[in-house]
C-alpha cells in the first residue's frame, strides 16, 4: 500500500525525522490558507499522486507570493500528470501539499527497503540525490553506497555511522545523520513498511538535515496490525480493478499484455504468465483466487478480467488440491452467461473433482476451448488471439 507524500512525512515527523513545515490542501482556498499559515516567504505547492518523477512532470511548483500559490494550485488541482512511474493516461491530482521554501546547500539519497535476495532490510545511500538517482545507479553504481541490517540482530549504531560517512556528513551532520537512520529503523520495521525513500535528503544552508521529500510503502500482508495506516489508503490512486479484486480478497495486479489470467496459487501463476510469454504474447495481469475460491469469487475473477479493455484472450489455469475444479467450472460458466464472452477462453482444468469440471463446461454449450496441460493450454490461447 502506497501513502502520499504528505502523509509519509508526518509520520516520519512522529519518529523525530526532520521535515519541512507543511500543510495538504484539496481545494484552492485551502492551499491559499496553508501558505497564509506558514507565512513565506518562499512556499512549494506540490501535486499528490501515488508516482515519482512529479518535478520533471510540472507538478511541483516553487512560489514567492501568495498570488503564486493560488495560480500553481488553480493549475495544478484537477490536472493529469504522465510521469515515468505513470501510465501514458497519468494521474489526476486532486491533493496538493503547501510547505515551506527550504534553503538547499547540497543533496544527498537515502532509503531502506526489503532486500529480497539477502532476507535483510537494506539501507542504500548516495551523495548524489535529487531527481536523476535513477541514472546515477546505472551510470555510477560506485556512488551508491548498500548496508543491510539482519532483523535476526537487530539494528545497531554502526549502521547509521557507517551511512552517515557514505554521505560524507561530518562533525554535527554526522551524528543528526546517524540519528536520523536509527529513526528511520524504527519507523521502518515497526509500521511494516516495504520501501522508504527520502529523495533528496538535504543539507540546508543552516548545516542541518531536512527530508524534503518522502516516499513509504508498506506490506500489505501486515495491514491488518496497522488501523491507523490503513486509513491514510487513498482510492483514488488505485485501480479500479484492484480495489474490487481486493474486495473479494482476490490477489490481482494489472498488467500490460493483451491475455488475462485467472489461476489458484501464485507460483502456478508466474509460471503461467512465463509461459504465455514464452509463446510470444504477454500477460495482461496477475490473478490468483487462491485455494478456497467460491463461485462467487471465480465469478468476480471474471468479471475483473473481462473489464480490461486489453485483454483480447483468457486463459484459466487450476490445478485442484483444497480448490475443486467443479467450482471454478462453475464460476467461469456463470461469469460467461452474466457478461457475455467476447474474446477466447481457454480454460485447464486438472485435480479434485476435474472430471465434474470438465462435464460442467462442456454440458453449458459455450464456446470454451479446453486444453490438456499447462503447455497446451498456452499455446491455444495465443493462437487463439492471433487467429481472432
Amino acid at each position: 500500500m502506497n501513502i502520499h507524500e504528505y502523509q509519509a512525512k508526518a509520520l516520519l515527523a512522529d519518529y523525530g525525522a526532520p521535515v519541512p513545515r507543511g500543510y495538504p490542501a484539496f481545494t484552492v482556498e485551502e492551499a491559499v490558507q496553508a501558505a497564509e499559515r506558514l507565512g513565506g516567504p518562499v512556499w512549494v505547492v506540490k501535486a499528490q499522486i501515488h508516482a515519482g518523477g512529479r518535478g520533471k512532470a510540472g507538478g511541483v511548483k516553487v512560489c514567492r507570493s501568495i498570488d503564486e500559490v493560488e495560480a500553481a494550485a488553480r493549475t495544478l488541482l484537477g490536472s493529469t500528470l504522465v510521469t515515468k512511474q505513470t501510465s501514458p493516461q497519468g494521474k489526476v491530482v486532486h491533493r496538493l501539499l503547501v510547505e515551506e521554501g527550504s534553503d538547499i546547500a547540497s543533496e544527498l539519497y537515502l532509503s531502506c527497503l526489503v532486500d529480497r535476495a539477502t532476507s535483510r532490510v537494506a539501507f542504500i545511500a548516495s551523495t548524489e540525490g535529487g531527481m536523476d538517482i535513477e541514472e546515477v545507479a546505472r551510470e555510477t553504481p560506485e556512488k551508491i553506497f548498500t548496508i543491510t541490517v539482519d532483523p535476526a540482530a537487530g539494528y545497531s549504531p554502526y549502521v547509521g555511522r557507517a551511512i552517515a560517512a557514505a554521505l560524507g556528513l561530518k562533525g554535527e551532520l554526522f551524528r543528526q545523520g546517524a540519528k536520523l537512520i536509527a529513526s528511520l529503523w524504527r519507523a521502518f520495521t515497526e509500521k511494516d513498511m516495504s520501501l522508504l525513500e527520502i529523495n533528496p535528503l538535504v543539507i540546508t544552508g543552516e548545516d542541518t538535515l531536512l527530508c524534503l521529500d518522502a516516499k513509504v510503502n508498506f506490506e500489505d500482508n501486515a495491514l491488518f496490525r496497522h488501523p491507523d495506516v490503513q486509513e491514510l489508503r487513498d482510492p483514488e490512486e488505485e485501480d479500479p480493478k484492484e480495489r474490487e479484486a481486493a474486495e473479494y480478497d482476490l490477489n490481482y495486479i494489472a498488467l500490460d499484455g493483451n491475455i488475462g489470467c485467472m489461476v489458484n496459487g501464485a507460483g502456478l501463476a508466474m509460471a503461467t504468465m512465463d509461459i504465455i510469454k514464452l509463446y510470444g504474447a504477454e500477460p495482461a495481469n496477475f490473478l490468483d483466487v487462491g485455494g478456497g475460491a467460491t463461485t462467487e469469487k471465480v465469478t468476480a475473477a471474471f468479471k475483473i478480467i473481462t473489464s480490461d479493455p486489453k485483454v483480447q484472450g483468457i486463459l484459466v489455469n487450476i490445478f485442484g488440491g483444497i480448490m475443486r475444479c467443479d467450482i471454478i467450472a462453475d464460476g467461469v460458466v456463470t461469469a460467461v452467461r452474466e457478461v457475455g464472452l467476447k474474446v477466447p477462453l481457454v480454460v485447464r482444468l486438472e485435480g479434485t473433482n476435474v472430471e465434474k469440471g470438465k462435464e460442467i463446461i462442456e454440458a453449458s454449450g459455450l464456446n470454451i476451448i479446453p486444453a490438456d496441460d499447462l503447455d497446451d493450454a498456452a499455446r491455444k490461447i495465443v493462437e487463439a488471439v492471433k487467429e481472432a
